[in-house]
């Protein structure tokens, strides 16, 4: 099992510090990747105030409340993202130490602030290209279109990742691997995720100067945008300058439309991630010729035969400025209700993390086919599908199972009995909806 298991404690000032990448190489060096903090988990807590003050700021300053239904997709795509990393270290350190055992050339030393320098403008230029890719090559673009998804624009947005995108970025990493320490690379990996949680948020404009050197709220905000200028534009992680060097940079002009320039239309986590690779599938058994086939895979999400390689411009469907989001009507008690569960979904997913390494293999699995069964569920909820009683019904019953064998434990005190009892209520409210349901499509199938 793995991941980081580092446990340096981290300061108050070094928390929120790391989230704008400015802890410095003093703080930060390592001598072997084991001691490397695992600061995305340290995060969380800061994910979290970000969020509040963000939704409070968007509420009383732009009279704009947050979407419960988009946001909290936005988050359970975050939660799908890191379930692997509970059993397996990340793919891109996996492969990274993989390299840097067996080829390195030179090794660069550990402690050195030019190591560390040269590292972070190593590990943005990689991301650079691997994000230039997602958006320019088809089954790369399978996984990351995730992240566009969303048809709003703020920090939740951040946390609305696939996972199957950690499964090809990892090769856009390795020529630093031939000098540059395993444990300087995996800091620099981590914060260069954690800076761009900040600017995904419409409550930020102009940082002036600034705007030169780093990605900002306002050269992603381009980034996210299905307007036609913003399409394929602005791939920095940390820095813009990549884009401004090789011709990808564009400035944000009029109001920016967010989202896909095809909206999926669902809040279904399973089809937020995978709806990209069934397009895909279907598209290349409908294609003919092997070499047209290859293109399908390799070439740009609007390529066709006969097209150039990323597709036509003019085939982009045209922003009005007027476009809705995908909105279905949910009743306040609704989106309560469905914020509740997902923050008691929370506190199990949190423990799993924390616990991972000392509690069976056979509770790992089943802690993540519950938290999938959950975040099903919650998604039927929130699009008012016919069988989300019955699947909610369901979800609920197998909790109180799984609490009673022993496999909902949470370090929260007392957190055990107010499940029991929340979850019995549950099931019983929604075993009876399920039954009227029934009853009524019943009667309407005799009539």
């Amino acid at each position: 099992m793995g991941g980081f298991t580092g446990q340096s404690n981290i300061s108050v000032s070094q928390g929120v510090r790391m989230m704008f990448y400015v802890l410095y190489p003093n703080e930060t060096s390592y001598k072997t990747i084991e001691e490397v903090p695992d600061y995305v988990d340290k995060a969380t807590v800061y994910f979290i105030l970000m969020l509040v003050l963000e939704m409070i700021g968007s509420w009383a300053w732009k009279g704009r409340p947050l979407r419960v239904n988009d946001g909290l997709t936005s988050l359970s795509a975050g939660v799908i993202s890191r379930l692997p990393d509970v059993a397996f270290r990340g793919v891109e350190v996996t492969t990274y130490i993989y390299v840097w055992n067996h080829y390195r050339i030179a090794e660069l030393p550990w402690d050195s602030s030019w190591t560390w320098w040269l590292t972070l403008l190593g590990v943005d230029f990689g991301y650079y290209w691997f994000h230039r890719m997602a958006h320019e090559v088809n089954i790369i673009w399978a996984g990351h279109q995730t992240h566009h998804s969303s048809e709003d624009y703020n920090l939740t947005t951040a946390l609305r990742q696939s996972f199957l995108q950690k499964y090809f970025s990892w090769m856009f990493y390795w020529p630093m691997a031939f000098f540059i320490p395993p444990s300087v690379f995996a800091v620099h990996l981590q914060f260069n995720l954690l800076y761009q949680f900040w600017i995904h948020t419409e409550l930020i404009d102009n940082l002036g100067p600034l705007e030169l050197i780093l990605n900002t709220p306002s050269h992603h905000r381009v980034h996210h945008g299905r307007n036609p200028y913003c399409i394929d534009a602005n791939y920095g992680g940390t820095l813009i300058i990549w884009d401004r060097i090789f011709g990808t940079f564009v400035p944000e002009k009029e109001k920016v439309v967010y989202g896909l320039t095809h909206p999926i239309n669902t809040f279904d986590p399973f089809g937020v991630q995978l709806q990209h690779c069934a397009y895909m599938w279907n598209t290349f058994w409908a294609t003919p010729g092997f070499s047209n086939k290859l293109s399908v895979i390799f070439k740009g999400p609007g390529w066709g035969p006969g097209k150039p390689r990323l597709g036509l411009s003019e085939e982009l469907p045209k922003v009005t400025g007027d476009e809705k989001p995908y909105d279905p009507k949910l009743s306040v008690s609704m989106q309560v209700y469905s914020m509740i569960h997902f923050i008691l979904l929370l506190a199990i997913y949190e423990h799993m993390f924390q616990a991972k390494l000392v509690i069976s293999q056979t509770a790992l699995l089943v802690r993540i086919l519950y938290i999938l069964l959950t975040l099903t569920s919650l998604g039927f909820l929130l699009e008012n599908k016919a069988k989300a009683a019955a699947l909610e019904a369901a979800r609920c019953s197998v909790f109180l199972l799984l609490q009673k064998s022993g496999y909902m434990t949470t370090d929260i005190p007392n957190l055990t009995n107010i499940c029991q009892v929340i979850f019995s209520l549950c099931l019983v409210v929604w075993g009876l909806q399920a039954v009227r349901q029934l009853s009524s499509t019943r009667s309407q199938k005799q009539e």
